[in-house]
C-alpha cells in the first residue's frame, strides 16, 4: 500500500448567509493512497471531487463546518461514492438551511479516522461556526482547518452563529500548540504553517478580526 498523499481540488460557486451572496473558490482535500481515501469538505460540485477520488474507496466525507459552500455537494458526493458524511452536531442549524437530509455521523473533539495508514484526529474549533472542526494528521504533519485559520489570521466572525473570542480560543488552544512545522491546509486560498501564524496571535486579538 502506498503512502498517503494529499490532493487539493478547487471548486467555485457561491456562499450565502444572512441574505448575502458571495462568489467563492473552495479547497476540497482528498487524503489517501491508491486504494482508499477520505474527502474533507464537499464544496459546490460533486463531479470534480469524484474525479479526484478516481474509483478509490471513500471511507468518509468529513465536513469542517456547515456553511453552504462547504456542504452543498455532500449528498450527491456521498451517493456517488457510497461514503458516510460526518458533521459536528452544533452545525446542524446551518446544515438544515441547505439540506432536508441529515449527515450520516456526528463529529466530536478527539474522534479519529484512519485511512491509508494515517490518522486524522478531529479538533473541535468553534468560532467561525458553532460546530467548526479541524482535522490533524501527525503522520503527515498537516492540519486541515476549514475556515478557522487562514494565512494571515482567523476566519470571518461577522455573520450569524460566529464569535470572535471563541475562534481566538480555538486557535490558541487547539491549533497553535501543534508543532510549528505543521502545514495548514485551509478551506480557501493558500496554505500556511503553524509556525508562520503563531507570532501574530496578539495582533489578531488587537485588531478584533
Amino acid at each position: 500500500m502506498s503512502r498517503a498523499e494529499i490532493t487539493r481540488v478547487v471548486t467555485a460557486g457561491s456562499f450565502s448567509l444572512d441574505g448575502g451572496v458571495w462568489d467563492v473558490k473552495n479547497n476540497v482535500w482528498v487524503v489517501g493512497d491508491d486504494y482508499e481515501c477520505v474527502v474533507i469538505d464537499a464544496a459546490h460540485w460533486a463531479e470534480p471531487i469524484v474525479a479526484a477520488v478516481g474509483g478509490r474507496t471513500v471511507r468518509a466525507v468529513l465536513l469542517t463546518h456547515a456553511h453552504d459552500d462547504h456542504i452543498n455537494a455532500a449528498p450527491e458526493l456521498c451517493a456517488a461514492t457510497d461514503a458516510p458524511s460526518y458533521l459536528h452536531p452544533a452545525d446542524r442549524v446551518l446544515w438544515d438551511q441547505v439540506h432536508e437530509s441529515t449527515p450520516d455521523g456526528e463529529l466530536a473533539d478527539g474522534n479519529e479516522f484512519e485511512v491509508a495508514g494515517i490518522t486524522l484526529r478531529t479538533l473541535h474549533t468553534p468560532g467561525h461556526s458553532p460546530g467548526a472542526c479541524s482535522f490533524y494528521s501527525p503522520e503527515l504533519g498537516v492540519v486541515f482547518t476549514g475556515d478557522t485559520l487562514f494565512q494571515g489570521g482567523p476566519g470571518a466572525t461577522g455573520r450569524s452563529y460566529s464569535d470572535f473570542p471563541t475562534i481566538i480560543d480555538s486557535i490558541r488552544d487547539k491549533l497553535l500548540p501543534l508543532p510549528e512545522e505543521t502545514a495548514v491546509h485551509t478551506g480557501h486560498g493558500d496554505d500556511t504553517s503553524i509556525g508562520a501564524e503563531l507570532p501574530d496571535l496578539e495582533a489578531w486579538i488587537a485588531r478584533g478580526h
